[in-house]
């Protein structure tokens, strides 16, 4: 079997919810408990000069077993997805990193780039848990970048709950899981 074929044990999660909400938390803890080898993929970029950022890293960084596995992949997430294997369980934190990450791309480069990483979502061999920011339960944004970004992010996050076996909601101190709660949406765009 190649790495291309998803497996029949494999699992895609998506764990989403509000800034400060324990989905980091939450998705670690399913990737503990998966029995395979973790390997924890931070999107974010680490900036020397923004004390209260490399805090943040910090602070995951020491939650984290240290027999996990750890790369930085800022843009390729679709590469490092297909790279996996059946022992492997791959944390992404976070889908919304990596969309600031690549904010500048055209509209027509951003769809494709989605596309891919959607397409290697589908076809991983390694179990995928992915950590997503809901960002559209507030004020919409004053500027066009923040518009783009909440509006990119809003449905990436849709479309990979639509592909995934199970998805959470971190908020108020639990994980709900919507996957066994909720129903369904129709396919973004065909209503």
């Amino acid at each position: 079997m190649t790495n291309s074929e998803p497996t029949a044990s494999r699992q895609l999660i998506l764990v989403t919810g509000p800034a400060r909400s324990g989905k980091s938390e939450w998705a670690e803890t399913l990737a503990a408990g998966s029995g395979k080898q973790v390997i924890y993929v931070a999107t974010g970029r680490v900036d020397e000069a923004d004390l209260e950022w490399l805090r943040r890293l910090e602070q995951h960084q020491k939650r984290r077993p240290i027999n996990w596995a750890t790369l930085e992949v800022p843009i390729e997430l679709s590469a490092v997805v297909l790279s996996g294997k059946p022992s492997d369980c791959f944390l992404i934190d976070s889908l919304g990193t990596w969309t600031a990450n690549l904010l500048e791309q055209e509209a027509a480069v951003w769809a494709t780039t989605q596309q891919d990483l959607l397409a290697s979502l589908k076809s991983a061999a390694a179990d995928v848990i992915l950590v997503g920011e809901e960002t559209g339960w507030g004020v919409v944004p004053a500027y066009p970048a923040g518009r783009l970004f909440r509006d990119r992010l809003g449905t990436l996050v849709r479309l990979i709950g639509a592909i995934a076996d199970t998805v959470y909601l971190a908020t108020g101190g639990y994980a709900l899981n919507l996957s066994s709660l909720g129903t369904p949406l129709p396919p973004a765009g065909k209503n």
